[in-house]
């Protein structure tokens, strides 16, 4: 139960009353995940109880708790939540399957919970010891498909046995117990009204069960079940009440070991077929090799078994006890899911994440990008742009390929179409990875730039060549489009310049572009920073990716004001923000994100800032350490963290997870790989042919390209220019106010450009290029006289 629903609990309106969302969350909690049989299951524990179960198949929440009570029935009552005295433990190391114990001086209650294997159900053995007068009950709150409002609440009577069951429109939960015997468990039972007339507010007025209500709803309901002091529970979904009991009564007719052992046999199965070499974990402190399994088994527990590859970026939803939201995180992302088969990759898990290339391809969009975001089974839900998500997928098939693991994908056709859609739409991208502001950015640049190489060997050979034209030509300009030096920041840090988060896409040609306001839209107030004051960690992917020298100045500048001023130093280590004037995360006072806030440091990047340690040859295992630090204590890693003053009523603490998404599927997969960056002594992700073409040194291009969505002006000296079209053209051009004049016509190359290559390598500094074109057939002129300067090299 979240802390804004305890409010609705204590004398909140009455059920159903308008404006008043039903609460749920599952950021603020410890949470598990089990692989089903045809699906996948999780749960969390908050307070050490059982919270947000989802059905799978849909990725979206169907209860908002399943907690516990336990009573005397003369006065005396515990919700065992609320005590704060418990421990939480995988039954063994990197599976999940959990022993949480609760203690009181008058108990202890102790639940084993493990997924029911072939089923859509949640078995949780329960054991109450201590005194014998009391006894648990089990306090269940469905939200049946992402929602409390409109749910319908029985006790009935299935086949002789007791069962709780709850439905709304196709979604369905049910909860049954069983004793030793596998006979029915439940004692009294009762369905009521969250607020008014649910199993928590008769404990709470009367201080016993006294009420035995048979039903509720529509509205925001829950149920309650006694229970002896031994007994086993399974959570069953289904598409109708019947079939959630169904699930829920078959899964309790094995013993509750025998389940457990057969899941314990199989994920240790796994881990034999899929693990990193020995090598890898030789040298970590228990703390990393601990964090590294629940890491693995996070990001395994994410996969889905209906869309087999497809992972959602996590199963919360920041701030979710503020609002009634389906989504949340409950979404495909492209980044987040390669940045998770990359991890996959890492602990050998080459099946899984050749899994999930075969779903990207599926999922491929006709033009050659993905969706922003989707669904589970494709549907797209946010639409823009992230040129990373065009790339990324790109690096996939290649890393796939260098292991000899596509076991028989095919990718030319996916890379081509993909890289094909980078050059058509680059180097600017509609948005930047964090899926904000468009413009230059050194994350996008830097995966693009690698995609183009790692992607240019699957192609025909003039799509090969003009692909690693444009990456040396980006490549090159990194620093012209991106840095800036001699500014207020730098002179006030003493460094020689630095990159910015994003320069407009105006800056192509016009450096005065990186003066004007860039917007920052997760304020109330738009701080008014130009781009060229505006400052992000981005660029520390030039290093990872092998474009840029860990010593390079302008990198080493950028680090110096990243420490400067986006790290956070907490009790378990540092942790970095995202960019300066950040706005995404909690108010100062500790209430929700709500479209505006202040940023807070992320885990992910104490992970990213490692791999940069470990490109300085350094040992990343302090940052490392301060990761696994900053993990709730199951173990799974936050989105953001609070850097704020504790604010105990809301549960912030400096260093420890904030409201954010919790796990974070993306901060796991970061973990994962820098255990294998730090064996490996380089970023595990670091494509090779990219290495082998720059080897982090800045080098000239020997082209220059002009394109429609990216013009140049001018051209170093020494260089050829490359003019890049959307569709068969004639171009005309001269030189120095149109004299030579000359038509030629483009070339289609296979990439889906049309080129014409003009020799201007042996024209002097100085010198201009004029030129315009026509779209054929019978299309007009341009319109426009194009110039092109040739500048000193």
């Amino acid at each position: 139960m979240t802390r804004a629903s305890v409010a609705a609990r204590t004398g909140g309106p009455a059920p159903g009353a308008p404006g008043i969302p039903p609460t749920w969350c599952s950021s603020d909690k410890e949470m598990v995940g089990c692989s089903l049989g045809q699906s996948r299951l999780w749960f969390t524990i908050g307070g050490g109880i059982v919270n947000e179960v989802y059905y799978p198949r849909v990725d979206i929440p169907q209860i908002r708790d399943l907690g516990f009570i336990v009573a005397d029935g003369r006065g005396f009552w515990v919700e065992v939540k609320r005590l704060w005295r418990h421990t939480v433990e995988l039954l063994a190391p990197g599976i999940p399957a959990v022993r949480v114990v609760h203690r009181h001086p008058r108990f202890e209650l102790t639940l084993r919970i493990v997924p029911a294997l072939e089923r859509d159900a949640l078995l949780i053995d329960v054991l109450l010891t201590g005194d014998e007068s009391l006894r648990p009950y089990a306090l269940l709150a469905p939200h049946l498909g992402g929602t409390g409002t409109n749910n319908r609440a029985e006790v009935v009577d299935y086949g002789g046995r007791r069962v709780l069951w709850a439905e709304q429109g196709p979604f369905a939960v049910a909860l049954a117990a069983v004793k030793e015997d596998q006979g029915g468990a439940f004692g009294r039972a009762s369905a009521g009204y969250v607020g008014a007339s649910d199993g928590w507010q008769d404990f709470d007025r009367n201080g016993a069960m006294t009420w035995e209500y048979c039903s509720a709803g529509p509205g925001n309901v829950a149920l309650l079940g006694e229970l002896p002091r031994a007994a086993v529970l399974a959570l069953g979904f289904g598409s109708s009440t019947e079939s959630a009991a169904t699930l829920a009564l078959s899964a309790l007719f094995e013993p509750f070991d025998r389940t457990r052992d057969r899941l314990l046999g199989q994920w240790t199965q796994w881990y034999s077929r899929s693990s990193l070499p020995a090598e890898y974990t030789r040298s970590l402190p228990a703390v990393c090799i601990d964090q590294l399994l629940i890491s693995t088994m996070v990001l395994r527990a994410h996969q889905d078994k209906t869309y087999p590859g497809a992972m959602v970026a996590s199963l919360s939803i920041p701030w979710g006890n503020t609002k009634d939201e389906r989504e949340g995180y409950h979404l495909v992302w492209p980044r987040d899911l390669v940045e998770c088969a990359g991890a996959l990759l890492a602990v050998g898990a080459t099946r899984e994440a050749g899994n999930i290339l075969r779903y990207l391809r599926a999922t491929q969009l006709a033009d050659g990008h993905w969706n922003q975001n989707q669904w589970l089974g494709g549907k797209p839900y946010w639409t823009g742009v992230q040129l990373d998500e065009t790339a990324l997928p790109v690096l996939l098939a290649a890393a796939l390929a260098e292991r000899d693991a596509l076991e028989g994908t095919e990718i030319a056709d996916t890379v081509r179409r993909a890289l094909s859609y980078i050059v058509r739409n680059g180097p600017a991208s509609d948005q930047d990875r964090w899926e904000e502001t468009s413009g230059l950015n050194t994350f996008t640049l830097a995966v693009c730039i690698a995609a183009l190489v790692a992607g240019a060997q699957y192609m025909p050979a003039d799509a090969r060549d003009l692909a690693l034209d444009f990456a040396d030509y980006w490549n090159s300009r990194l620093e012209d489009w991106t840095a800036v030096r001699d500014t207020p920041l730098a002179r006030q840090f003493g460094i020689p310049g630095y990159y910015v988060r994003v320069a407009p896409a105006q800056a192509l040609n016009d450096r005065s572009a990186l003066c004007k306001v860039l917007s920052i839209k997760n304020h109330a107030m738009d701080p008014g920073l130009p781009a060229a004051a505006q400052f992000g960690v981005d660029f520390l992917q030039l290093v990872r990716f092998g474009l840029r020298r860990p010593d390079d100045p302008l990198i080493v500048g950028s680090v110096r004001l990243a420490d400067a001023l986006l790290k956070v130093d907490t009790p378990y280590g540092p942790c970095w923000r995202r960019y300066l004037d950040d706005g995404y995360g909690e108010h100062d006072d500790g209430s929700a994100f709500d479209g505006i806030g202040r940023g807070r440091p992320w885990p992910l990047l104490t992970g990213e800032r490692a791999h940069y340690e470990i490109a300085c040859g350094n040992d990343p295992l302090p940052l490392m350490q301060a990761m696994a630090g900053m993990a709730s204590p199951g173990g799974m890693l936050p989105e953001q963290v609070w850097d704020g003053d504790p604010i105990p009523q809301r549960g912030l603490k400096i260093g420890r997870p904030t409201g954010s998404a919790m796990p974070l599927a993306w901060t796991h997969a970061e973990y994962v790989k820098l255990v294998a960056s730090r064996a490996l002594g380089r970023a595990f992700d670091r494509p090779e042919s990219v290495w082998q073409r720059y080897r982090a040194e800045r080098r000239k291009a020997p082209c220059a390209i002009w394109c429609e969505r990216a013009p140049i002006t001018a051209l170093a000296a020494g260089a050829s220019l490359i003019i890049a079209l959307r569709a068969a053209a004639n171009v005309r051009f001269g030189f120095d106010g149109w004299q030579d004049v000359a038509d030629a016509p483009t070339v289609p190359n296979s990439l889906g450009l049309h080129v014409l290559r003009i020799d201007t390598a042996r024209l002097a500094a100085g010198r201009k290029l004029d030129f315009t074109f026509r779209y054929l057939p019978g299309e007009r002129w341009a319109g426009v006289d194009y110039q092109i300067q040739v500048k000193p090299s």
